[in-house]
């Protein structure tokens, strides 16, 4: 079996990750008949278990199981398409710990797992969401730093924007060289 391809969704909070990496997981499956899937953001159900944000030293083991489920999921899997990274949890431990010890092994693995990254444009409008939703004073800086990182390592991306179907359309556009061998 060739290697599964991942595709991650990455950007600020209440920029409509977790709908366009379902939605796009769901278009590519029906559209190109690849066994497709999508791994949800670990961190939202750990907030919800543990009825709080993590502390700065839960942020490593936040990040490694984010990885490891994208890993698990592309084991089964020709294309993967994941709600965020290890890379997002290492831009938020930045931003809000001051903390940049998780940024080297994040930008390693995203390099090397990672076929396909998406950020999404802040053009949506903030919508509060439970223990993870900072404000959308937040969403500007959290961008721009996300932004430096890929710029820093080099990581290629895509700006995905727009509403609904045209949210959707830029992703699957963006998506086309890598399901035409490019």
């Amino acid at each position: 079996m060739a290697e599964a391809r991942v595709i991650a969704v990455l950007g600020a909070e209440s920029t409509g990750k977790t709908t366009l990496a379902a939605a796009l997981a769901g278009r590519l499956a029906a559209d190109t008949g690849l066994r497709c899937t999508w791994v949800a953001e670990w961190l939202r159900g750990w907030c919800e278990r543990e009825g709080r944000t993590p502390r700065i030293d839960e942020q490593a083991a936040i990040a490694a199981e984010q990885h490891r489920r994208i890993a698990a999921a592309a084991a089964g899997h020709d294309l993967v398409v994941a709600d965020t990274s290890a890379l997002m949890t290492a831009v938020y431990s930045r931003l809000v710990f001051g903390d940049a010890s998780l940024d080297e092994a994040a930008v390693r693995l995203h390099r090397r797992d990672v076929h396909l990254t998406l950020v999404t444009a802040l053009d949506l409008p903030w919508q509060a969401d439970g223990l993870q939703r900072d404000g959308p004073q937040v969403r500007a800086p959290v961008d721009a730093l996300l932004r430096t990182l890929l710029h820093a390592h080099r990581v290629p991306w895509v700006l995905v924007g727009g509403r609904g179907d045209a949210r959707l359309d830029a992703a699957l556009a963006a998506a086309a060289p890598l399901l035409h061998g490019g």
